[in-house]
């Protein structure tokens, strides 16, 4: 599977624009007017969320018009480069969904696993070991001494914190 250089330009410029829209959407809720004492909290924010929007546009209709060139149709990864880039991006994903279900210690413990083991060629006790050693860090770092709670999940329930 190669993946050509004109498509990742496009998806990479349909990502900005919608980065754009969602800034530029999320503004309008504190209000993008300009008020009594001046301009509303969302002014400057959907304003820069319309110019990211129209970059990502401008960008994605560049890309189409040079299709046709030679440097826009060089392949951009080989199969085996696709291949490790979804090694690294999958585990990266499924850590942010495992965190909004399971909370962000649990979702640490079982990346750090999974890397180590997988990636790092770790035993399966070691690399169990370091994601939960490193949670615990993490635990006593940003909970104890930083006194910032991040998100827990089911556990904050099962251990009665907060």
């Amino acid at each position: 599977m190669h993946i050509k250089r004109l498509h990742m330009e496009i998806i990479t410029a349909s990502c900005l624009a919608i980065v754009g829209v969602l800034g530029a959407s999320g503004a309008l809720e504190l209000g993008v007017a300009w008020g009594d004492s001046g301009p509303k909290p969302g002014y400057f924010p959907f304003y820069v969320g319309l110019i990211v929007a129209a970059a990502g546009i401008g960008c994605a209709i560049q890309a189409l018009i040079k299709a046709k060139s030679s440097e826009q149709q060089e392949t951009f990864l080989e199969s085996e480069q696709t291949l490790r880039l979804l090694s690294f991006f999958l585990p990266m994903a499924a850590y942010v969904v495992v965190t909004i279900f399971l909370g962000f210690y649990v979702a640490t413990t079982l990346y750090l696993f999974y890397v180590a083991w997988r990636q790092g060629k770790y035993k399966p006790h070691m690399a169990l070991l370091v994601g939960v050693v490193f949670s615990i860090v993490l635990y006593l770092v940003f909970e104890t001494a930083f006194q910032v709670p991040l998100h827990k999940g089911p556990l904050e329930d099962m251990l009665g914190i907060y």
